[in-house]
């Protein structure tokens, strides 16, 4: 399974920037489809979850949707294919379109958590408290 995947998705499994997908036409069409799968696979093992299923659903989905695109890039760089041309194109436009939604929400979604955690959970308050 090794073989076709990037150095770049082998090195650093769990550092939290994941490798770039590159479309080249200095690779064949299934080193690209391999590259951007295990990208995708790498992502969506790796995406931050915290149990409540609309935030891990949205959080797997940047991801995947991100492979979509990879793949899509990929048979651009290949296909002389008009109508496969425009398919992919499509799910470019459309895949990145729901991947600012999903970034939007998760930053909404993290926002309203981190205002909460902090006072409840803060030492600092808890140290103020003991001293009085």
């Amino acid at each position: 399974m090794a073989q076709g995947q990037p150095a770049a998705h082998q090195h650093g499994q769990g550092s939290a920037t994941p490798a770039t997908f590159v479309a080249s036409s200095a690779k064949p069409y299934d080193q690209l489809a391999n590259e951007a799968m295990a990208i995708m696979d790498r992502g969506m093992r790796s995406a931050p979850m915290d149990g409540v299923p609309d935030h891990d659903f949205v959080a797997m989905m940047v991801p995947h949707h991100q492979g979509a695109i990879d793949m899509a890039k990929a048979i651009l760089v290949h296909s002389k294919d008009q109508e496969l041309r425009n398919l992919a194109q499509g799910i470019i436009t459309e895949q990145q379109n729901e991947i600012n939604v999903m970034r939007a929400w998760l930053r909404r979604y993290q926002a309203a958590h981190s205002r909460a955690a902090p006072a409840a959970q803060t030492p600092t308050d808890k140290d103020s408290h003991a001293h009085h």
